[in-house]
């Protein structure tokens, strides 16, 4: 029998299911959940808190070259799925403010940014016991994977969970508006200049979209067990 896979790379398009698989891989296998979108968060934050504006990608990248920032297993009962590290502070919960949530967006293209968050999260990627998702970990952050999967479904089927999701928390959003963002998703993340969003050639490609959250694990772990 093979050995479990160290290092899992899930990549894939918007509402594909890759954060729904990503926790429920790490949660049965014991590993890290990394999503690698908590660090461009971080990078948000302090320079939100530095007073750089996000629109100066001279000193946004500036800064993320600087800034020491690590993801480790949770140590909090509150939820959390992990630990968020920036210059040695807890900033978990700080990332997910609203100020962030609306500026993340913009840090996340700069190429500088890519380059120091991609490199950061290699070298958490190599400690072994973790399951990380985003857009480029198994083309350029992790090529060497144990195992990479890429998360595909169809667009209408994607806006469909977004639109659920939504309506699940309490907003009411008009489907079409869903439809539209993930497909402006889509072309922003497969046409960016660095790192675009496709599958690593050595990648297995899961359609998704007839398969419920628990039917995707089970391909996923079935995976795993010929890996």
């Amino acid at each position: 029998m093979s050995p479990t896979p160290s290092t899992i790379a899930i990549d894939g398009t918007a509402a594909a299911g890759k954060s729904t698989l990503g926790q429920a891989l790490a949660e049965h296998l014991n590993y890290l959940y990394f999503d690698t979108g908590v660090m461009y968060r971080a990078v948000t934050l302090a320079a939100l808190r530095q007073g750089i504006p996000v629109a100066d990608e001279q000193r946004v990248t500036r800064l993320a070259e600087q800034l020491a920032i690590d993801v480790r297993p949770p140590t909090q009962p509150d939820g959390r799925l992990c630990d968020v590290l920036l210059d040695g502070e807890d900033v978990t919960w700080a990332i997910r403010s609203a100020e962030v949530d609306g500026q993340v967006s913009q840090v996340s293209v700069y190429r500088g940014v890519r380059k120091a968050m991609s490199s950061r999260q290699r070298e958490i990627g190599l400690r072994g016991g973790v399951v990380m998702v985003g857009r480029d970990i198994g083309t350029v952050v992790l090529p060497e994977a144990d195992l990479k999967i890429y998360l595909d479904a169809t667009v209408d089927a994607r806006a469909q969970r977004r639109h659920q999701e939504g309506l699940a928390r309490g907003d009411q959003p008009a489907y079409e508006e869903v439809l539209d963002s993930v497909k402006q998703r889509d072309r922003i993340d497969s046409t960016r200049a660095v790192a675009p969003l496709k599958p690593a050639e050595d990648a297995i490609i899961l359609d998704t979209t007839r398969l419920s959250a628990q039917q995707v694990l089970e391909s996923a772990l079935a995976l795993i067990e010929t890996a």
